[in-house]
């Protein structure tokens, strides 16, 4: 039988109220358990929502990341571009930047993280996965192709670029955020509001991810991140009506890069942005030209 839009709204809010209800009882009697629930609910892997296919041809390769494949295409020859996908997406979800940057003269590199698309699992099963382990899969292929001129990512990629830069492999000249989640800590306290878990679940929570990742994930801010390593010319575009990274959150991490402008644009949202003429124009002669207003944020509609 297929069921009506009520029916479907019906049995969300049915699943939502029964899954609450089950955070309060594991909060008081198995905090653990709880704790377990939510970690898998956090690091599920959603389905991707918007692709724009690459141009053909390109050459498959494949990197090791923590024991496991991480698959990817590289085109053309030159300056390395890495192209970096954002949470649920896969290399084919920057196609748009392809072409561009091989007609510039660019070797571009793009590679699903461990957990999507044709790459392996991640450490914790099928579907299952991490800012973290993405920076590994990013700091695998960078091991591969050596430093960068430019690393393209958006999303959740743009935490996964910092931490690879920061700890790994990766090194590049320039580097381009789209719509990058600056806070984590918000996403995570929007997710606790959701599923109204207690104290004691989150303290086993915090516990569990700190054995798990090896920091705090609180700690996993682009603006924390970035403190502690070399920073290179950079560019953000971000969309003021994007309903999945906040905007603001983002203008305050650029004003605090030195050599840093921010592409503001409008009606773009989270995912067409990728593929917009204009922003894909905007990235391309920046990889190719650099910053042109080093030190302070530049602010313009695409």
């Amino acid at each position: 039988m297929i069921a009506t839009a009520l029916d479907k709204s019906t049995i969300v809010r049915l699943r939502n109220q029964a899954i609450v209800a089950g955070f309060r009882a594991a909060e008081l009697v198995a905090p653990q358990a709880g704790a377990r629930v939510a970690d898998r609910l956090w690091c599920t892997v959603p389905q991707p929502r918007r692709r724009v296919e690459p141009p053909a041809g390109g050459t498959s390769f494949e990197a090791t990341a923590l024991g496991r494949v991480v698959r990817g295409r590289v085109w053309g020859k030159g300056p390395v571009v890495y192209l970096v996908h954002g949470w649920g997406g896969d290399h084919a979800q920057l196609g748009a930047f392809v072409a561009p940057l091989l007609g510039s003269g660019y070797r571009v590199v793009g590679f699903d993280g461990l957990a999507h698309g044709r790459s392996d699992p991640g450490t914790a099963g099928v579907g299952q996965s991490t800012a973290v382990e993405l920076g590994r899969s990013l700091d695998a292929v960078a091991a591969r192709y050596g430093p960068a001129q430019a690393v393209v990512a958006h999303s959740l990629g743009a935490l996964a670029t910092l931490l690879a830069l920061r700890d790994g492999w990766l090194a590049t000249r320039r580097l381009v955020m789209v719509a990058p989640m600056a806070s984590v800590a918000a996403a995570l306290r929007d997710f606790e509001r959701q599923l109204r878990y207690g104290p004691r679940t989150r303290r086993a929570l915090d516990r569990r991810w700190r054995r798990r990742f090896g920091v705090d994930v609180r700690s996993l801010e682009l603006a924390l991140v970035a403190r502690d390593m070399d920073r290179p010319e950079l560019l953000v575009v971000h969309d003021r009506g994007d309903r999945e990274t906040a905007y603001d959150d983002t203008a305050c991490f650029v004003a605090g890069w030195p050599k840093a402008r921010l592409l503001t644009t409008q009606g773009l949202g989270h995912h067409r942005i990728l593929s917009d003429p204009q922003v894909v124009r905007a990235v391309t002669s920046f990889v190719t030209a650099g910053a042109s207003a080093a030190g302070r944020p530049v602010e313009r509609s695409a």
